[in-house]
C-alpha cells in the first residue's frame, strides 16, 4: 500500500472545489445536505484511518498492551515509518476526541442554558427577550428527565403547581419544545414587515433543523482541519436555506434582504456557531444580493449541457471518487490486519 495508506487523511482536500460549487449553483438546501453528508464521511474514513494506523505502529512498543502479533512484519511493511505514523496517530486521536468532545459538550451547555434563560416566559414558538443587545437565533427542543406526575405527595397541591410551572414549554416526558429567541432590541431595529421575515427565517432554521447539519460539520471540522471550508460553506448554506424559505412564506424577497441587512449591522450572533441565526456572521452582502434575484431553481443539480452544470457535476465526481479511494484505503487497512493478525 505504501503512502496510499495515508491517502483518508488528506482525501478531504479534494472536497473543497464541490463546496464552492455548491454554494454558488445549488439550491441551498441541496447543498447543505450534500457537504454536511460528503464531511461525515470523509471524516469518519480519516478517523478510522488514525485507529488502524495506531493498531499498526504500536503494537510492539514497549508497555503496549496489544499482542505482538498485532503488528504483523508483513503489516508492518505496508505502512511507512510504521512507528512514527502510530505515534503521530495517537496523538492525532487524542486531539480529535477532545476537540469532538468539547465542541458536543459546549453545544449542550448553551442549548441548556438559552432554555433555562426562557424560565418564565410565556409560552409558545416566539420567545421575546427583553435586552439591549440585537439578536435573534432558532433554539431547538432537548429532551430532559421525566417529570413527575404531580399527584399525591407530602407537598400537596403548592408542590404540584411548581412542577407545572416549571413543565411549561415541556411536554410530558421532559421534552422542551424548539423556540425562535429575540431580543427587544432586534424587533426595535425592524420595522413589522421585517420583523415577519425575521421570524419566518428563524422558523426555517427551527423546521429544517439546521444546528444538525452545523453540529455535524463542525465535528466533522474537529475530527480533520481539512474539512474546514465545509464548515464554512455549510455555515452559509443553511443560511442561504432559511432565506429562501422566509422569502417563499412571506412572498417578499427584497423585504427578507433588507431585513438581513439591518440585523447584520447590529446582531452580535449566536450564542455558538452551531445554532443558526438571523445574521450569522458571513458572507451578508452575497445573501442580500442572492434574495435581490429571482428564486433558485428547485432542480437538485443543473444540467450538464450548460457550463456550470458541466463543472458541478465534475466537481462532484471528482468528490464522490475521493470519498471512495479514502474509504477504499481504510477498508484495504483494516483487511489486511485481518488476514494478517488475530484482529
Amino acid at each position: 500500500m505504501g503512502v496510499f495508506v495515508f491517502l483518508p487523511l488528506v482525501l478531504p482536500l479534494t472536497a473543497l472545489p464541490i463546496a464552492r460549487l455548491a454554494e454558488l449553483h445549488l439550491h441551498p438546501r441541496v447543498a447543505t445536505r450534500l457537504l454536511s453528508g460528503l464531511a461525515v464521511v470523509l471524516a469518519l474514513c480519516s478517523t478510522l484511518c488514525l485507529v488502524l494506523l495506531v493498531v499498526v505502529g504500536t503494537a510492539q512498543l514497549p508497555g503496549n498492551p496489544l499482542p505482538d502479533a498485532w503488528s504483523d512484519p508483513e503489516v508492518r511493511e505496508a505502512v511507512p515509518y510504521d512507528e512514527i505514523a502510530g505515534k503521530a496517530a495517537i496523538a492525532a486521536l487524542a486531539a480529535v476526541a477532545v476537540g469532538c468532545a468539547a465542541a458536543a459538550g459546549r453545544h449542550r451547555r448553551v442549548r441548556r442554558h438559552a432554555h433555562r434563560a426562557l424560565t418564565g416566559l410565556p409560552e409558545g414558538e416566539l420567545a421575546v427577550l427583553t435586552d439591549e443587545a440585537p439578536y435573534a437565533y432558532a433554539l431547538p427542543g432537548s429532551t430532559t428527565a421525566p417529570l413527575p406526575d404531580g399527584h399525591g405527595g407530602a407537598d400537596g397541591g403548592a408542590g404540584a403547581g411548581r412542577r407545572r410551572g416549571r413543565a411549561r414549554g415541556r411536554g410530558r416526558h421532559g421534552h422542551r419544545r424548539g423556540r425562535v429567541v429575540v431580543s427587544t432590541a432586534m424587533l426595535d431595529c425592524l420595522d413589522d414587515r421585517e420583523s415577519a421575515a425575521l421570524v419566518a427565517h428563524e422558523r426555517a432554521h427551527l423546521h429544517g433543523g439546521h444546528h444538525r447539519y452545523l453540529l455535524a460539520v463542525r465535528l466533522a471540522a474537529r475530527a480533520n482541519p481539512l474539512l474546514r471550508p465545509l464548515r464554512a460553506a455549510v455555515a452559509y448554506t443553511t443560511e442561504r436555506w432559511a432565506d429562501e424559505e422566509a422569502a417563499r412564506v412571506t412572498g417578499e424577497r427584497t423585504v427578507v434582504a433588507r431585513a438581513i441587512g439591518k440585523a447584520a449591522l447590529v446582531s452580535r450572533g449566536t450564542p455558538t456557531p452551531t445554532l443558526a441565526g438571523f445574521a450569522a456572521p458571513g458572507p451578508v452582502p452575497r445573501r442580500v444580493a442572492a434574495l435581490l434575484e429571482p428564486a433558485p431553481s428547485a432542480v437538485n443539480w443543473p444540467s450538464m449541457s450548460t457550463a456550470v452544470g458541466l463543472a458541478v457535476w465534475t466537481a462532484a465526481a471528482g468528490t464522490l471518487g475521493s470519498a471512495l479511494s479514502s474509504a477504499n484505503a481504510t477498508v484495504t487497512l483494516f483487511l489486511l490486519l485481518k488476514t494478517a493478525t488475530p484482529l
